[in-house]
């Protein structure tokens, strides 16, 4: 699996996101930051059944972003 950019429009504002895939416990998780900021690391939350955003850091993106980013990323690495 390749790193992977990708731009989203939310709201009229722009993101520009980059995300690499790597291997934790048998899980696939990804290292993500969006317009050159902080990275985050994001896996696979059973509860909301999407990706998330579990770093120390994770509060500070918004969530309708983390929830097109994880969209975003499930829709080009399960097809």
């Amino acid at each position: 699996m390749q790193g992977q950019t990708f731009q989203l429009l939310l709201n009229g504002v722009p993101y520009f996101v980059k995300a690499e895939p790597f291997s934790y416990n048998d899980e696939t998780r990804f290292k993500v930051s969006y317009n050159n900021g902080d990275e985050h690391i994001f896996a696979w939350n059973t509860k909301l059944g999407q990706l998330s955003a579990i770093d120390d850091d994770a509060i500070s993106i918004p969530d309708e972003l983390e929830a097109a980013i994880s969209s975003k990323l499930l829709n080009t690495t399960v097809a």
